[in-house]
């Protein structure tokens, strides 16, 4: 045995005689808690670890076996970890990592694995958020006051997730035992989903991406990845303690200040106030002056309601958007063909296709047509003009005009055939759909022309919008157009430029007004 194992049997041993000692004191948790670390301690102890085989090899092996099911595993177990609590037992990007390895040693593409786990591990935010909400108020309420949990202290973990909700579920996916709980504890919470979703989504993005091409880049040796990745994590979590240590402190200043003056004649804090006192006056109040109104503008934003939500909404289409977009192109730059969904699809519509359904279709793909689409944007152009909202008019004009760039650039990239037999006229290169492209700016339009209503009013007519952009894509598969995947392929890259520029838009108008100085119109918006 090494000097490790044996350490490791000798503090085993020193746990289970003290618990033993000590049986009748202890509570059932405590008892518990000595088990489970006796448990570890003889573990590690055994040698057990050391026998086990090296990670690279089994991961090399099982992509070898699976082949192209390897994305199911990673996919079902990045639905698991929050879905399932996996991640309270095993840390969920060790997996993903896998997954990236394997992509590296070119068994699997990493564009569709990021997408997959990225859209599995929404789905798991998802179903434990819902499980949270079905059962886990009832849970903790029932069974909480056996190890401590009051209705009191319920009460105050509600009030914090209405405050800080999105900065836990956007900075805890980051952090392995936070990402694990927090959907749930939200979703029991009373949070809103439609509050929840947006950080999801970017968070989930952000974390899938990471930590695949961290395995894809150091696919040689997984050994140092997974090294890597835990001292990154370790580093996160600790930075994140500085940093809600430093909240803390701030918002008890006065206390800490109070207690500092008090003490100022001591003979330890003395010399402090001596050194202190000239550099808080002449560097750290004016860093502060100049610094706190952006970072609580971006703290501000991370907090579910008002501008917040809508900031962390727009990022998330963003990402989704020009991330589908960016995964059509690489796949379809391969010239693949059709996929089995395109032609599902268009089997489907030529059953449903009927003289009426045609004329139906054909009416609705007008109201996607470029100059339909101009003409919406110029006339919300004008009242947005008028309302003296520029921020808002370049976002719609710029948007549009990028889209119309973006469809034309794809189409000579891509250059993809049209399906045969189609009902319309058809030019040029399939993918993009250009009418399914322009067609988001009726979506766009919507939000812009909606911003100062009630919200019952803003979502219904943004809905109806949607509904419309929808069937404007649907359009031109009945026509025989495009596939489907040209459709989704030119909603990705509208809704993608959209949200990406009314994100832009958002920090900018705020810090257009000095800084913060003077509270930017969205944000009174906000607040009425």
């Amino acid at each position: 045995m090494s000097a490790g194992q044996v350490f490791a049997a000798v503090v085993a041993v020193l746990i289970a005689a003290g618990a033993v000692w000590r049986r009748r004191q202890l509570s059932d948790e405590r008892k518990l808690i000595a088990a489970v670390l006796v448990v570890g301690w003889a573990v590690y102890a055994s040698g057990v670890l050391s026998a086990l085989p090296d990670p690279k090899d089994v991961i090399t092996d099982v992509a070898e076996a699976l082949g192209a099911w390897t994305y199911a595993l990673v996919g079902v177990m990045a639905y698991l970890e929050t879905a399932a609590f996996i991640g309270l037992v095993a840390p969920g990007e060790t997996v993903v990592i896998a997954g990236g390895v394997i992509a590296g040693q070119g068994e699997i593409d990493l564009t569709p694995l990021i997408g997959l786990v990225w859209v599995c591990a929404i789905l798991g935010d998802t179903t434990s958020f819902y499980i949270g909400r079905r059962l886990g108020r009832r849970f903790l309420e029932r069974h909480g006051p056996k190890v401590k949990i009051t209705h009191e202290r319920l009460e105050q973990v509600d009030g914090y997730f209405q405050r800080h909700g999105g900065k836990t579920i956007l900075i805890g996916r980051f952090i392995g035992l936070v990402r694990a709980l927090a959907p749930f504890i939200a979703g029991s919470s009373g949070l809103e989903y439609r509050r929840f979703i947006p950080y999801s989504i970017v968070g989930t993005g952000l974390w899938s991406t990471l930590f695949c091409v961290l395995g894809y880049v150091f696919w040689r040796s997984f050994d140092q990845v997974a090294n890597l990745a835990g001292h990154a994590i370790f580093g996160f979590g600790l930075t994140v303690a500085v940093i809600v240590a430093i909240v803390v402190g701030y918002r008890r200043r006065r206390e800490i200040r109070e207690w500092l003056l008090r003490h100022e004649r001591h003979p330890l804090l003395r010399p402090l106030f001596v050194v202190g006192r000239p550099i808080h006056r002449r560097v750290v109040r004016p860093v502060a002056s100049t610094v706190a109104p952006p970072i609580r503008f971006v703290w501000q934003r991370l907090t579910p309601g008002g501008l917040g939500l809508e900031l962390t909404t727009a990022l998330a289409v963003a990402g989704v958007g020009l991330y589908m977009f960016t995964l059509y192109v690489v796949i379809l730059s391969g010239d693949p063909g059709p996929t089995p969904l395109d032609r599902q699809l268009l089997d489907l519509g030529d059953e449903v296709r009927t003289t009426f359904t045609t004329d139906l279709a054909k009416l609705v793909s007008d109201l996607g047509a470029f100059p339909t689409c101009a003409a919406v944007v110029g006339i919300t152009a004008v009242v947005v003009a008028v309302e003296r909202r520029p921020a808002e008019l370049l976002v719609l004009v710029l948007g549009f005009a990028l889209v119309y760039l973006g469809v034309q650039l794809a189409k000579a990239g891509v250059d993809r055939p049209r399906p045969s037999d189609p009902v319309t006229d058809t030019s040029g290169s399939s993918f993009p759909s250009a009418h399914a492209a322009y067609a988001t700016a009726w979506a766009a339009a919507a939000v812009v022309i909606t911003r100062r209503l009630g919200l019952a009013g803003q979502g219904g007519i943004v809905i109806a919008a949607l509904v419309l952009v929808a069937a404007i894509g649907v359009s031109r598969i009945v026509l025989r157009a495009h596939y489907w995947s040209d459709v989704a392929g030119g909603w990705s890259l509208g809704f993608g430029i959209f949200g990406l520029l009314a994100a832009i838009m958002m920090i900018v108008e705020y810090m257009r007004h000095n800084g913060g100085q003077r509270e930017p119109e969205s944000v009174a918006q906000a607040k009425r």
